[in-house]
C-alpha cells in the first residue's frame, strides 16, 4: 500500500486492524486544499464561484432510514431499542458483508480521516472515518474535531466507519432490505456504509455511537443547536425538521456552541461536532447572512446545490435535485461561533414545534413533568399535500426529537433529562412556530418576529413575572403578556374565526398525542402520565 501521500503524520493503528489489506494509495488526514485537488483531479465535484465544492449524491438524497442496522449481539441486544429505528442483523451477515467489502476495497484508493466525535477532552471519542471519496474525507474533516499532530501520532480509533458508496449489498444474501446499508457493530466498534452517497450517514451514524455510550457516564446526547448570550446563559434549542431550530439559534448577539449534536455532562454543554451541516433550500441573506456566507468561502462542501455550468455560480432557491440541499462547514466559517464547544449548564430549553394545525399556544412554560412528555413526544407537524384541492396537516412524531438516531428506548433519555433539569432549575418553553387563526391552508404562519421576540423574552428571563392561564387541551401555562408580541396572539383561539372549531382541533391534536403516548406511558412516573392531554378532565 503507497502512502508517500499522507497529509502529515498519522496514527500508528493500521488499516489491517480494520480488516483492509491490499490497498492501492492510502491517503492520511489530508488537509482541505489537498482533498480539494483530490476531488477535482477525480471529477468527484465541481469549483464554484468564490471557492465551494459542488457534489451529487446521486439517487440517495437523504438518509435511507429504512436501511438501518444495528448488530444483535450478546453484549449490548439487552440494550438496544429494536424497532423500525433499530433493526437487528446477525454478527454473521455483518461479518459476511464486511469481508466482501474489503474485497471490493483491495486495489482502490482510500481516504482517511482521524479525528475526535466531543469537545469535551473528559468526554471526547476518538473516531477514524474511512472512505471511498475525497469529498466523504473533507465531510469528515469538517464535521468532526481535528486533532493536532501530536495527538494525531498516538491516535487509536475506538470507532471507525468504512464508507464505500460503489459497493453494494445483496438483499438476498445479507439480509439487507436493498442494496443500500448502514450497519453499527457495538461489539464491533465498527459502521458499514454502502450503497449511498448521502454524506450525512457519516455523521449521523457516529451521532448514534455517542447516543449509546453518553449516557453510561451521566452525559445527555441531544439533538439540538445550542448557543450562548449575555452573562454566559448557555440556551438549548429542540425541534424537527422546519420548527426554526437553525434559524432560531442562529443569533449574531449569542455565541454558537453548535447547531445539531450536543451532550450535557457534569460540567455543562459540549458540541459532539466540529462543523455543521445547514439546509440551503431558498436560503436568505438577509434572514441568514451568517449561513448564506458559508456558500461563498473556499472549504464549504455544497451537496446537490444547482450549478451553472459557465458561470459556476450557484443557485441556492433552484430544488431540481432535492429539496434537501446541504452544506458542510467548519464552525469557525459562522463569525459568533465558539471555537472551544463548550458551554454551562444551561439556563433555557426552548422545545420548537410548527404545528400544522393550528392550535398549539405559540409559547407556553413547562414543569419538569411535561418538559419529559413532550421530549418523548417530540412533536410537528407537517403538510401531507393536496388531494382534490384539500390541504390536511399530518402529525410528526420522533421520540427526543431524534428517534431515528436512539440505540436506547426514549426513556432512558427522558429520564436523564428530569435529573439534569431538576439539578439545574433550569427553564423550558415550548415555542410554536407553526400557524394561528386556522389549520394550514386556513390560517398564517406566526410571525417569525413574534417567534423572535417570544425566544427571546424567554432567553433573557423577561417573563418570570408574567402571569400565566392554564389551558384546557394540553395543560399548558400560556403567559398572558410578552414584550414585542400582542396579547391576542398568544391565545390562539381567539385567533380563529371559529371557536368552537377551535375546540374540535384541539381535542384532535392532543387525542393525538395521548395515541402516540401509549407507547411510553407503562415505563413514564405516574406524574409524568398525569400530564398527558388525556389525563386531564
Amino acid at each position: 500500500m503507497n502512502m508517500t501521500d499522507s497529509g502529515r503524520e498519522h496514527s500508528p493503528h493500521g488499516l489491517e486492524n480494520h480488516g483492509l489489506a491490499n490497498l492501492n494509495d492510502v491517503f492520511w488526514n489530508l488537509p482541505t486544499a489537498r482533498l480539494y485537488e483530490k476531488i477535482l483531479t477525480r471529477s468527484e465535484g465541481r469549483l464554484s464561484h468564490l471557492g465551494p465544492v459542488v457534489v451529487r449524491t446521486g439517487h440517495h438524497t437523504g438518509r435511507s432510514a429504512n436501511d438501518k442496522y444495528v448488530v444483535c449481539e450478546p453484549d449490548t441486544d439487552h440494550l438496544i431499542w429494536w424497532g423500525e429505528n433499530n433493526r437487528p442483523i446477525s454478527e454473521e451477515q455483518f461479518d459476511a458483508l464486511h469481508r466482501r467489502m474489503s474485497m471490493h476495497l483491495q486495489t482502490q484508493d482510500l481516504f482517511v480521516q482521524d479525528c475526535f466525535a466531543g469537545a469535551d477532552p473528559g468526554h471526547r471519542l476518538p473516531v477514524r472515518i474511512i472512505t471511498q471519496y475525497g469529498w466523504h474525507s473533507l465531510f469528515a474533516r469538517n464535521m468532526f474535531i481535528q486533532p493536532s499532530p501530536e495527538e494525531l501520532q498516538c491516535h487509536v480509533p475506538e470507532f471507525t466507519v468504512i464508507d464505500a458508496p460503489r459497493f453494494h449489498a445483496s438483499p438476498s444474501l445479507d439480509g439487507t432490505n436493498s442494496e443500500t446499508f448502514i450497519i453499527i457493530n457495538f461489539r464491533r466498534r465498527l459502521i458499514l456504509i454502502g450503497g449511498t452517497s448521502y454524506a450525512g450517514e457519516i455523521k449521523k451514524s457516529i451521532f448514534s455511537v455517542m447516543n449509546f455510550l453518553m449516557p453510561a457516564r451521566d452525559v445527555l446526547p441531544m439533538h439540538c443547536s445550542a448557543n450562548i448570550g449575555p452573562g454566559n446563559r448557555t440556551a438549548l434549542f429542540f425541534g424537527l425538521s422546519g420548527t426554526g431550530k437553525t434559524t432560531l439559534s442562529a443569533d449574531a448577539a449569542r455565541t454558537l456552541i453548535g447547531d445539531d449534536e450536543h451532550g450535557w455532562s457534569g460540567q455543562g454543554i459540549f458540541n459532539f461536532e466540529g462543523g455543521c451541516y445547514a439546509k440551503l433550500i431558498r436560503l436568505s441573506p438577509e434572514a441568514e447572512p451568517e449561513i448564506y456566507s458559508t456558500t461563498r468561502r473556499f472549504g464549504t462542501i455544497l451537496e446537490n446545490v444547482a450549478l451553472d455550468a459557465r458561470s459556476r455560480r450557484v443557485d441556492l432557491d433552484d430544488d431540481t435535485f432535492t429539496e434537501n440541499t446541504r452544506a458542510s462547514y467548519h464552525i469557525s466559517a459562522i463569525p459568533n461561533a465558539s471555537l472551544e464547544g463548550v458551554g454551562g449548564h444551561p439556563r433555557t430549553i426552548i422545545f420548537l414545534s410548527a404545528d400544522a394545525f393550528g392550535v398549539l399556544p405559540p409559547m407556553a412554560r413547562l414543569s419538569r413533568e411535561q418538559a419529559m412528555y413532550h421530549f418523548l413526544s417530540g412533536y410537528t407537524a407537517r403538510v401531507a399535500g393536496t388531494e382534490r384541492g384539500v390541504t390536511e396537516p399530518a402529525p410528526v412524531f420522533s421520540a427526543c426529537y431524534g428517534a431515528p438516531f436512539m440505540p436506547m428506548h426514549p426513556m432512558r433519555y427522558a429520564e436523564l433529562l428530569g435529573r439534569k433539569l431538576a439539578a439545574h432549575d433550569v427553564d423550558v418553553w415550548l415555542i410554536n412556530t407553526g400557524w394561528s387563526g386556522g389549520p394550514y391552508g386556513t390560517g398564517r404562519r406566526i410571525s417569525i418576529a413574534h417567534t423572535r421576540a417570544m425566544v427571546n423574552a424567554a432567553l433573557d428571563g423577561l417573563l418570570a413575572e408574567v402571569p400565566l392561564r392554564q389551558e384546557p387541551f394540553f395543560g399548558l401555562r400560556v403567559p398572558r403578556h410578552c414584550p414585542g408580541v400582542p396579547d391576542e396572539v398568544l391565545d390562539p383561539r381567539s385567533t380563529w374565526d371559529d371557536p368552537a372549531a377551535y375546540d374540535r382541533q384541539a381535542a384532535r391534536l392532543a387525542a393525538m398525542f395521548s395515541e402516540n403516548f401509549r407507547q411510553f406511558a407503562d415505563q413514564t412516573s405516574p406524574e409524568v402520565r398525569a400530564v398527558d392531554p388525556g389525563q386531564l378532565s
